[in-house]
């Protein structure tokens, strides 16, 4: 949960009982509960909680919405649905300014995607407060396989502003 943007909205995807939606609730997120049975998840239903019945195995179903900050998903796999999970994150560089054209912003994994035909040595994706907020993604890849790694510079983010 501390990796969700604060006040955010989640998803809640084959949310049973409820025990996760009501947790994100508690923690103040806004919260869209989906399950084939929703009985034990109406009395959440209000402001904050939107609660759907769907049944997420159906050809039928309707499709997920988008723009979430986080989907959870807890004891419950149905293959054919991980890509509309995917695509119901939201992409998150846009939120933060420029730019704000789709084409010039990286999806989540893109870089590693990108460079798979060389040896990834050290990859890093998500949100960074200086020198603006911004989401980023940095890669370290080497043609061939990985030798022995360098000692540990023990750069600190103080020296990166200099």
């Amino acid at each position: 949960m501390p990796l969700i943007r604060r006040g955010g909205r989640v998803l809640d995807l084959a949310a049973g009982s409820g025990r996760h939606t009501r947790l994100l609730l508690e923690s103040g997120f806004t919260v869209c509960a989906v399950d084939r049975d929703i009985s034990a998840l109406l009395p959440l239903a209000g402001s904050g909680c939107e609660v759907r019945e769907v049944d997420l195995e159906a050809g039928d179903s309707p499709p997920l919405d988008t723009g979430y900050d986080a989907i959870v998903v807890t004891n419950y796999l149905h293959r054919p649905l991980l890509p509309a999970i995917a695509q119901a994150l939201a992409a998150g560089n846009e939120r933060f300014g420029r730019p704000h054209n789709p084409d010039f912003l990286l999806c989540p994994g893109e870089l590693l995607e990108a460079f798979a035909m060389l040896t990834v040595v050290a990859f890093e994706q998500g949100e960074i407060s200086v020198p603006r907020p911004a989401v980023i993604q940095r890669i370290t890849a080497i043609a061939g396989p990985v030798g022995h790694l360098p000692e540990p510079v023990g750069l600190d983010i103080g020296q990166l502003r200099e």
